[in-house]
């Protein structure tokens, strides 16, 4: 499996992506997460258009999408019930998603980030078991809950290496 920067010719296979993860979540009970077109078209050209938008492909093809962004993300200027680990600069890893053949994908992922930063920051939906659980399997910390724009909360998790 390999990381590259998405293209804006992937756009369609980050989207299938996409939509698998959505099933994956209501399947394992998330029903709250990624809802009214959330991540939209627009977000993910956003993505591509600041080269924060990383797609993992296997064997030739698309089988995750997350962005890798950099410091600082203003929802994690304010965490409520906790501390992150320091305040030294930081990656932000959002829109974590795959296909559900295809296992490994988290690890890849995350060995991928972190060659590129011992600092990293994630942030994930209440229900979102299977995230909550992977993070923590990776030896990310529960830091506390930091809030979207939109208010809805999050877990956030942080790592430093």
């Amino acid at each position: 499996m390999i990381v590259r920067t998405a293209q804006i010719e992937d756009l369609s296979a980050i989207m299938t992506v996409l939509e698998a993860a959505k099933g994956i979540m209501r399947r394992s009970g998330n029903t709250g997460q990624w809802v009214n077109g959330y991540p939209s078209e627009e977000v993910i050209r956003n993505d591509i258009a600041h080269a924060y938008g990383k797609v993992l492909e296997a064997d030739g093809q698309v089988v995750a999408y997350f962005a890798f962004i950099p410091s600082p993300d203003p929802t994690y200027s304010y965490i409520e019930g906790g501390s992150w680990l320091n305040d030294a600069p930081y990656h932000v890893v959002h829109r974590i998603a795959s296909v559900p053949e295809v296992h490994g994908v988290f690890r890849a992922i995350m060995d991928w980030c972190f060659s590129q930063d011992a600092n990293i920051r994630v942030d994930t939906h209440r229900d979102n078991h299977i995230m909550q659980h992977c993070l923590t399997q990776y030896g990310f910390s529960y830091c506390g809950i930091i809030y979207l724009l939109s208010g809805d909360e999050r877990l956030a998790y942080h790592r430093a290496i």
